[in-house]
Formats: C-alpha cells, sequence, structure tokens
C-alpha cells in the first residue's frame, strides 16, 4: 500500500519543536519557527502507524480522533516495550524523577531516561520543571510512587486540562515557587520513603514559557477535535507545548487562535497548502474557552 507524507508527530530534541516526516524508508524533519506559516490537506483515509518503527502488516484504518494512531495489535505491542508498562524491569539504564507544572494546582510527577535529558519535558508540554532524583530504574519508579502520595499530585494529566489553563498562565515568579515548595516538601522525605538507591538531585527549576511562546501568544480559544478527508489546517505558528502548535488563524469563525494536537495528524496522508492562500481551519473545532463544539465542518 503506497502513501504520500505522513506526519510522525513533533519531537523536542533542543529548543525548537520539529515536525517529523515519513515515506516509505524515507525520513524528514521539519524545523518550526515561530510567525511561520504551516498549512496542509488531509487526504483519504487515516492508517495505523505501525509500533516499534514496524509498519502495521495490515495497513488498518483507525480512529480520527484517536491520539495514539494505532490498531489494537500494533497498540499492544507498542506499549509491552514500553518504561510504563513496567516490562522492563532489569533495564541497566540510569532514570531520573521529575516535578513537572503546567499550570496552577496542576502538577505531576513522573520519571524519564536520563540520556534523555529535558526532552520528555518539552514533549509533555511542562511549563515548568526541576529534577528530584537519578538512580536505577526501579527505584526511580518507587519514588515517583512515594512522592506522588506525599504530594498529593498524578503521574498524568490530561492534555485538554493543560490547554484549558494555558492562557492563563501566571508569572515566572509565581510559578517559580509553587515548584520550589513542592520541591521542598518532596526534599523533606528522605528518610522517610525516600529510596536510599535513588541520589537527590538539586533544585534547578527550568522555566519553558519563553521557547514555548506561551508568554507572548494571545490565549487559544479552540483547538482541533479530528482531521476529516480534504479537511485544511492552516494558519501562522504562534506558540507551541508538548504535541499541541497553536496556530493564529484569519478565516473560518471568527479567527483567533486553535490549537492543533500533532498527534491527531499522525497516519493521515498530507498535502501542502499554502497558509497565506488559506489562513483557515476547516475541520471539527472544540472552544476550550467554553467547553461547546464548534458548528459545521466546513
Amino acid at each position: 500500500m503506497a502513501f504520500g507524507w505522513r506526519c510522525t508527530g513533533v519531537a523536542w530534541p533542543g529548543d525548537e519543536p520539529q515536525l517529523g516526516w515519513s515515506k516509505g524508508r524515507e525520513r524528514r524533519v521539519s524545523v518550526l519557527a515561530y510567525g511561520a506559516g504551516l498549512g496542509f490537506r488531509a487526504v483519504g483515509e487515516r492508517h495505523c502507524v505501525g509500533a516499534r518503527g514496524n509498519v502495521c502488516p495490515l495497513g488498518a484504518v483507525v480512529s480520527v480522533r484517536s491520539t495514539g494512531a494505532r490498531c489494537p495489535e500494533c497498540a499492544r505491542l507498542d506499549r509491552a516495550h514500553s518504561v510504563a508498562a513496567d516490562t522492563l524491569l532489569d533495564d541497566p539504564r540510569t532514570y531520573r524523577v521529575y516535578l513537572a507544572w503546567f499550570g496552577p494546582g496542576l502538577v505531576k510527577v513522573g520519571i524519564t531516561r536520563e540520556e534523555r535529558e529535558a526532552a520528555r519535558l518539552r514533549e509533555q508540554g511542562a511549563v515548568v520543571f526541576t529534577w528530584l532524583g537519578r538512580g536505577p530504574l526501579m527505584a526511580a519508579r518507587r519514588t515517583e510512587e512515594v512522592l506522588r502520595a506525599a504530594l498529593g499530585v498524578p503521574d498524568r494529566i490530561p492534555y485538554a486540562r493543560k490547554r484549558a489553563v494555558r492562557g492563563q498562565l501566571p508569572g515566572e515568579q509565581e510559578r517559580l515557587d509553587e515548584v520550589v515548595e513542592l520541591y521542598g516538601r518532596a526534599a523533606d522525605l528522605e528518610g522517610r520513603g525516600w529510596p536510599e538507591s535513588l541520589e537527590r538531585l538539586p533544585l534547578g527549576v527550568v522555566d519553558h514559557g519563553g521557547i514555548f511562546g506561551l508568554d507572548r501568544a494571545p490565549r487559544a480559544t479552540r483547538s482541533v477535535r479530528e482531521l476529516v478527508d480534504g479537511g485544511v489546517v492552516a494558519g501562522r505558528l504562534v506558540a507551541a507545548a508538548g504535541p499541541d502548535l497553536h496556530l493564529a488563524v484569519d478565516g473560518g469563525e471568527g479567527g483567533g487562535v486553535v490549537v492543533l494536537d500533532t498527534r491527531l495528524i499522525t497516519g493521515w496522508e498530507l498535502a501542502a497548502v499554502d497558509p497565506a492562500a488559506a489562513d483557515d481551519v476547516r475541520v471539527p473545532l472544540i472552544d476550550i474557552a467554553g467547553g461547546g463544539v464548534q458548528g459545521g465542518l466546513f
């Protein structure tokens, strides 16, 4: 089954977001720049992206609203080899435990491989973070559980909640203060549940508000719900956080800033559209300011 160029999603290897593309064995990367135009049209149906670098043997059609873009078999294969599934208990690599802040009261504790540095935090859209400790996988897992219970924070936060608060972020000092306070509470647990094999790391708060563009971009009021065959997304990139691209749109129902979760565009064949000629979003949208659904497709 032959396909055209398909997006593999956003990566954050550094301080600039990149869109990955695949076409058969070909791979490309597009570095995204704020202020630049971005436009595409969805073609045909959405197909499974496969698992662990392998093509889906069925070429299965998948749901347009799925953020994973995998058929059930490929989803099982992908998760079976993930750290989140706790199937890599003998992993010899070093892991880090982190505290991530997404907005007032939206904080989580998580782990990532040390070799990835802060890429995982940028991929999740963490506005602020600090490292808490480093050590073997199972020690990191145990620390994560201890801190979640002690601090009363989860290990995951839905992207819908992150988007809802992103346009109302407090200033840098207030963001820093909340993370510093939580770090202090975490550090107090040394000797009281904190595994001895996990080295505590010093406080080092990193704020991503600048590299995400959130401190200078207008507030987003709508987000893309799904793509459809022939649906167009085109606008000017003003901010990005995790998999979300914030596009300033002049056309459509009043214009404004629309959030595109790039996990929704994986598995689609995408044709280029000149954003200057088609500055509009013609796919189903969700009103993230008021919670309703925009009427009409086109």
